[in-house]
C-alpha cells in the first residue's frame, strides 16, 4: 500500500486568543492543527477545516474548504480541546444505525431511568444489544449525563397505550439541547411479586411507578390494595426485597423480579394485554433524515392567542398530506395563567404544542410545512428526525 501524503489541517475558530497548536499523529497521515479559541469555555464550537496535500503535484489543489458546524466540545478533556482522540468524536448519525443490522450498541453507553431491572433498561438493551446501561435515578439526570458526555444515549419512556404521555419528559425535551434519534415500541407486562413466603392474602399495599399502578388499576382495586407511588417499579421490588417487607407487595417486571429474589404471585395484571411504552432514543447530535425508509418528525412550537389559529397551524399539515400522529399540549411555565380583570372572567393557559408527524426533514413537504408554520408561530424548534418503530 502506497502511504498517503502528509495533510494538513487548519482549523479556527471565530473568537477570541489563540492556543498553541498540537500535532495528531495517525496512520500515512500527520495533521497539524491549530485552533483559536474564546477565554471562555463554549460547549459549542464551529470549525472551518482546509486539507491541503504536501505532495508536489497537489500543490495546485484548490479545493473548496471543508465545512464542520458545531463539533461538541467534551468537558471531560483539558482546555485544549484537541485532548481527545480525533476518530473518537461524535460523528452525526445516520438511518442505517437503527436498521438492526449495522449497529448493536457495543461499547456505547446508555442511559435509563430506574435500576436493574427496570422497564427502560429493556428498552435499551433492545435498542442496543451490546450496550453498557446505564441507571439514573431521575430522568432529568439521564437527560444531563448525554448533555456532560457521561453517556453516549439515553432511552426514556414518552407516552403509554394504557397511562398516556409521561408530561415531565415532554418538559424536559423543551428544557434541554437533545435531538431525538429514534423511537422504540416496548410490550410491557406487569407481575405482582412480593418477598419468600409471602401470599397474596398477606398484603394491605404495593408499591410501584405512577404509570404503572395506574396501568393496573382494575386488579389492584379488586384485591383491595393501597397504592403507593415510587420512582421506579424496579426500585419498588428493590425497596422490598432488601428491606425484608411483608405486608406489601411490588408491580415490577418478571426481570425485576429474577434480580432482586422475589417470588412472582401474579403475571401479566395489567388492564389491557396490549399494554405498549413508546421509547424515545436521544443524543447530542441530530440524525441525517433520509427518504430509505419511514420517517418520522418531532416538533414544539407556541402560537399567540387568537380565533383559528391551531386550525391554521395544523392545516400546515394537511395542506401536504402529511399524517400527524401525536398532539399533546403542556402549559408555558414561564407565564402561564394570564391574569382575570375586574369582571372576573374566565383565567387561561398559554400552551406549547408538541406534534409528531409522518415526514421525513428531507421531505420537501415537510420542509414547506414548516416554513408555512413559522409564518405565525411565535416558538417553533425541531426536536428531532428519526425512523419510525414499525412493529406491532
Amino acid at each position: 500500500m502506497t502511504p498517503m501524503a502528509a495533510s494538513r489541517i487548519i482549523i479556527t475558530h471565530p473568537y477570541g486568543q489563540s492556543i498553541p497548536s498540537e500535532t495528531v499523529k495517525l496512520p500515512f497521515l500527520s495533521l497539524n492543527l491549530h485552533l483559536k479559541s474564546h477565554p471562555k469555555r463554549y460547549r459549542n464550537v464551529g470549525i472551518r477545516a482546509s486539507i491541503r496535500s504536501h505532495k508536489e503535484n497537489d500543490l495546485n489543489d484548490k479545493s473548496n474548504p471543508l465545512e464542520i458546524p458545531n463539533i461538541p466540545s467534551d468537558p471531560s478533556s483539558s482546555s485544549h480541546v484537541i485532548s481527545k482522540d480525533l476518530l473518537s468524536l461524535p460523528r452525526p448519525l445516520s438511518s442505517t444505525l437503527f436498521s438492526g443490522t449495522v449497529s448493536d450498541g457495543t461499547r456505547l453507553r446508555v442511559a435509563y431511568q430506574g435500576v436493574p431491572g427496570a422497564y427502560s433498561e429493556s428498552a435499551a438493551r433492545k435498542a442496543y444489544p451490546n450496550c453498557e446501561a446505564v441507571p439514573c435515578d431521575q430522568f432529568d439526570t439521564a437527560f444531563e449525563a448525554v448533555e456532560k458526555w457521561l453517556v453516549d444515549r439515553a432511552v426514556l419512556p414518552i407516552e403509554n397505550s394504557l397511562g398516556g404521555s409521561i408530561h415531565r419528559n415532554y418538559d424536559l425535551l423543551l428544557r434541554h439541547n437533545l435531538q431525538i434519534v429514534g423511537e422504540l415500541k416496548f410490550a410491557v407486562h406487569h407481575c405482582l411479586m412480593a418477598n419468600d413466603g409471602v401470599k397474596l392474602e398477606d398484603l394491605n399495599r404495593v408499591l410501584s411507578h405512577p404509570q404503572a399502578l395506574a396501568q393496573c388499576e382494575n386488579t389492584l382495586t379488586k384485591l383491595g390494595l393501597v397504592r403507593e407511588a415510587v420512582d421506579d417499579t424496579a426500585g419498588a421490588a428493590k425497596h422490598i426485597a432488601f428491606q425484608n417487607i411483608r405486608d406489601a407487595g411490588a408491580v415490577a417486571s418478571s426481570a425485576a423480579a429474577k434480580i432482586y429474589g422475589l417470588n412472582i404471585l401474579a403475571e401479566d395484571i395489567q388492564d389491557d394485554s396490549d399494554n405498549i411504552t413508546r421509547f424515545l432514543i436521544l443524543a447530542r447530535e441530530p440524525m441525517i433524515p433520509g427518504t430509505d425508509r419511514p420517517f418520522k418528525t418531532s416538533i414544539v412550537f407556541s402560537l399567540e392567542e387568537g380565533p383559528g389559529v391551531l386550525f391554521m397551524a395544523l392545516a400546515v399539515f394537511a395542506l401536504r398530506q402529511i399524517n400527524l400522529t401525536k398532539i399533546e399540549s403542556r402549559p408555558l411555565r414561564k407565564n402561564p395563567l394570564r391574569a382575570s380583570d375586574d369582571n372576573n372572567s374566565v383565567k387561561y393557559f398559554d400552551y406549547f404544542f408538541y406534534v409528531d408527524f409522518e415526514a421525513s426533514m428531507a421531505d420537501q413537504s415537510a420542509q414547506n410545512a414548516l416554513r408555512h408554520l413559522k409564518e405565525f408561530a411565535t416558538f417553533l424548534r425541531v426536536l428531532g428526525s428519526y425512523p419510525m418503530d414499525c412493529s406491532t
